[in-house]
């Protein structure tokens, strides 16, 4: 389809959108969730530079005047399916720190939730992709490392010094720092061998398990009190 086709189609879909009673065009959570879907699937099987639209609108079974009506270009959508990945887990993350448990099983849970997610398939691969196109793409690693309000270290680092008020943490100068060396350390030994290859499947969850508990009790060791 041209260039000229493809405006008509999106411009009669905005049109048709407007009558009755169907979501405006863009709006549909439906039809951007199986847009997404066929991305993901895309993006996860060729890699971000090997994928085109066409491959897409295809995989998602939709056409491509409304493809273009949600997203204006595959960064738009990697960033879309980023955003997604991170709400989905930071609503777990979320439960688990508004639980109100005891510090030392809150980390815990915590920091099993955030390890399984950071050392699956989808988000090792997709970390991957990210790499690979950083240099050219400094933006599209933005938005896939940046630290803004819903991401787990952010709302970690919120939970420590909620926890510091309380009195079940000792002082923490800089709780976003002890956050992010909290996550490193849950993960120690896993992470690097999964980014990059030598560890091909996601560890088993009783490896992920131990790793965090020695991790929150180092933490502990350091910050903890006789109310954590």
């Amino acid at each position: 389809m041209s260039d000229i086709g493809e405006a008509a189609e999106i411009e009669e879909t905005k049109r048709l959108d407007g009558l009755g009673g169907r979501p405006a065009a863009g709006e549909d959570p439906v039809k951007r969730e199986q847009i997404l879907d066929g991305a993901m699937r895309v993006f996860m099987r060729m890699g971000f530079d090997a994928s085109s639209m066409n491959d897409i609108t295809r995989e998602a079974g939709v056409s491509k005047g409304t493809l273009y009506v949600y997203f204006k270009n595959k960064e738009d959508l990697f960033a879309a399916i980023i955003q997604r990945k991170k709400s989905l887990v930071f609503e777990k993350l979320r439960e688990i720190v508004e639980a109100d448990k005891p510090v030392a099983e809150t980390l815990h849970e915590f920091g099993v939730t955030f390890g399984s997610h950071l050392l699956s398939d989808d988000a090792i691969r997709g970390q991957r992709i990210v790499i690979g196109v950083i240099d050219r793409m400094p933006e599209l690693a933005d938005s896939f490392f940046k630290f803004g309000p819903n991401t787990g270290p952010v709302l970690l680092a919120n939970y420590l010094a909620r926890q510091v008020e309380l009195g079940r943490l000792k002082p923490i100068d800089d709780p976003m720092y002890v956050s992010r060396q909290l996550g490193d350390l849950c993960m120690a030994g896993l992470y690097r061998p999964r980014l990059f290859g030598e560890m091909q499947q996601p560890p088993p969850r009783e490896k992920v398990e131990r790793n965090v508990e020695w991790a929150v009790r180092l933490f502990l060791n350091t910050y903890g009190t006789d109310k954590s």
